[in-house]
């Protein structure tokens, strides 16, 4: 349920709406604009009179929430919210791009990569110290010394970090590293690293699932930020459908309706979505036409020596070109929006 305010509600009538509530079990979401008030309630709402708010003089409004996500939905935050990661703006038309391998492997290929993928223009590297794969023998990553490593390579660099976090038990180490925590395709539905990661103050990388629906994904957000963790960003990663052609089948259309029906802003990764490094670019710039806040693109300078994902990641001058092409687009995406 949302509570609409009318722009001239003095703030003693609204704490008074807000008490009331929560007195019936209610918690509260406050959203204020420069001219408008919302009171997003969660919980058990059918023990509120709505004849009584109605009655208010001081409310515009009151309008039920159909979509079981609350706190995620756009009624309750009507603003995109623009996150700040360690300077770097995300979300609102603030477009961010991300870029690293796929694994960690050492410092010395960390550091070609990060310093190259700066110089294109990537906003943040991601690199993986924890790896979940399919088989149990493929490299599974460096773990903390992958973290080390990708910490030292910020230092010299200054990207902020983007990496993934497999198990609750492991939010505590990769946080007090990484800058960005990233829930993976696998763990979507984890639902034990979702309250975990929502315990933090960390921005979390939300993965939509192989199989999700756009509903599931957002219910995931939903998890994490009813824990109080309200820095979420979504990434679309393609979904698994009866195509073996492509790794994955990137599914655009989510960006419009995840910008319909969230606030959250919204990224793709075209490397997992495709699995070829030949479709990366094409991808990369319709997420961007479409909307998309950003990308989350496989770099590597040696992709036939990647001890993971060598056959989608792109090569630096590759990725510079692509940055190039994504830019002239975000930038008539900026004008049409003006």
């Amino acid at each position: 349920m949302v509570i609409v305010m009318k722009p001239n509600a003095p703030q003693s009538e609204i704490h008074r709406i807000i008490e009331k509530v929560k007195s019936l079990g209610c918690r509260i979401h406050v959203s204020q604009g420069e001219n408008y008030c919302l009171l997003g309630l969660v919980g058990h709402t059918e023990k509120i009179d709505l004849s009584q708010l109605q009655a208010n003089e001081h409310v515009d409004r009151v309008i039920r929430v159909q979509h079981p996500f609350k706190l995620v939905n756009r009624l309750f935050h009507p603003e995109d919210t623009v996150l700040d990661i360690e300077g770097v703006k995300v979300g609102g038309g603030n477009n961010v791009y991300i870029a690293g391998p796929c694994a960690v492997e050492s410092e010395e290929q960390l550091l070609t990569i990060a310093t190259a993928v700066k110089e294109a223009g990537a906003h943040m590297l991601r690199g993986g110290a924890y790896k979940p794969r399919t088989s149990p023998y493929s490299f599974q990553g460096l773990e903390e010394e992958g973290l080390k490593i990708m910490e030292r390579v910020k230092f010299e660099t200054g990207l902020p970090i983007v990496t993934e976090v497999m198990s609750p038990d492991t939010v505590e180490i990769v946080a007090s590293y990484a800058d960005v925590l990233q829930i993976g395709a696998r763990n979507m539905q984890n639902f034990p690293l979702l309250k975990a990661v929502g315990e933090t103050d960390k921005p979390v990388l939300l993965k939509r699932g192989l199989s999700a629906t756009i509903e599931e994904w957002l219910m995931a957000a939903e998890y994490i930020m009813a824990e109080g963790n309200k820095k979420v960003i979504l990434c679309e990663r393609g979904i698994r459908t009866f195509e073996t052609y492509t790794r994955n089948t990137l599914d655009l259309s989510a960006v419009p309706a995840v910008k319909e029906l969230s606030h959250l802003p919204i990224i793709v990764d075209p490397s997992h979505a495709a699995g070829k490094w030949r479709m990366v670019e094409p991808l990369s710039k319709a997420a961007i036409a479409v909307g998309a806040d950003g990308l989350i693109v496989e770099v590597h300078h040696q992709p036939e020596l990647a001890v993971s994902d060598g056959a989608q990641s792109l090569k630096p001058e590759k990725f510079e070109k692509l940055m190039k092409a994504v830019r002239q687009i975000a930038a008539i995406n900026e004008v049409t929006r003006c």
